[in-house]
């Protein structure tokens, strides 16, 4: 989880891959409503993200194994949402970083719906997991391999 750019598919599909496990990504569920305007540059509002949250966490319901899900779940109730639709606890894994860095990546990556006008909305609506959540924290600072290695470690040790 955490705000577009942050790298949420690619750790997704790595970690998917090193643990043994399968990748879903959440950016394939928007329904093309929300696609339009986020594409448009307009931030998507709790009641565009509703029915996009219930059927992430329902896919992962229905799918066997080890899932490995990006999805932004900025908010502490979008996250409550897809743990509900899931039917089982789910462990968040955040992607944080600095503004910056994110800007950076983002402008690099080519063929994403999602624009760099609408990072700001993204950190202005992110609601960093607390103590109290069934999540871990993780600095995007390192690399792919050193972002993997971090949560694989942080996964065991809460196994």
């Amino acid at each position: 989880m955490g705000v577009s750019g942050c790298g949420k598919s690619t750790i997704a599909t790595a970690l998917a891959k090193a643990h043994g496990g399968t990748a879903i990504d959440g950016d394939h569920f928007h329904p093309a409503d929300n696609i339009r305007k986020m594409s448009a540059g307009i931030p998507l509002s709790d009641t565009d993200r509703w029915p996009w949250l219930q059927t992430v966490g329902h896919t992962m319901k229905e799918t066997d194994g080890v899932i490995f899900c990006a999805c932004s779940a900025l908010k502490r109730l979008y996250r409550e949402r897809i743990t509900e639709a899931a039917g089982e606890p789910v462990l968040y894994l955040h992607l944080q970083g600095s503004k910056d860095l994110i800007a950076e990546r983002m402008h690099r990556r080519e063929g994403h719906f999602m624009p760099e006008s609408l990072l700001d909305s993204q950190f202005a609506a992110l609601e960093v997991p607390g103590p109290d959540e069934n999540a871990i924290n993780v600095d995007i600072a390192g690399s792919e391999a050193q972002i993997v290695a971090c949560l694989l470690h942080e996964i065991g040790e809460r196994n």
